[in-house]
């Protein structure tokens, strides 16, 4: 993956349906067949689900094996990755199912409103609640911007 690739961007409201599918923007979709990976994480402090691309996920695998550290360290970062990621792919109507046990921990219940945010070479699945504080520290003036982008 290029460090200029960013399929990803932008913001987009939605809505859970009743079993915790969500549908994803067509240009955000895989191409058939390919998966696409599901954490649970954390950013500013609040939950939200990561979803990775394959190409994405590849990306993290290529920078663990290509870092200094020792082959044992190295096996518990590959194991880390492997045990946190969720394959998943998209039905047949574009919709992804977010597990209850992945949802749940990051507010996002079933029938609610949720935001897909674009991160670059991945994207988010918000609770609208979580989002919006995000959106606001993260386009506020406290924002250290010192490369002069926002």
């Amino acid at each position: 993956m290029s460090t200029t690739d960013q399929p990803y961007k932008g913001f987009n409201p939605y809505k859970m349906d009743p079993k915790f599918r969500v549908s994803i923007p067509p240009a955000w979709r895989p191409v058939a067949g390919e998966s696409l990976f599901l954490m649970f994480g954390k950013e500013h402090e609040l939950p939200v689900v990561k979803v990775l691309s394959q190409a994405a996920y590849n990306d993290k695998v290529e920078r663990i094996q290509a870092s200094d550290k020792s082959p044992r360290e190295k096996d518990k970062f590959l194991g880390r990755l492997a045990m946190l990621s969720r394959e998943a792919t998209l039905n047949d109507q574009g919709k992804l199912l977010v597990p209850k046990d992945l949802s749940e921990p990051a507010g996002i219940l079933a029938e609610s409103d949720v935001v897909l945010a674009g991160r670059g070479n991945f994207f988010q699945i918000w609770s609208k609640a979580n989002f919006a504080t995000v959106l606001d520290r993260e386009s506020g003036e406290e924002l250290d911007d010192d490369l002069g982008i926002f």
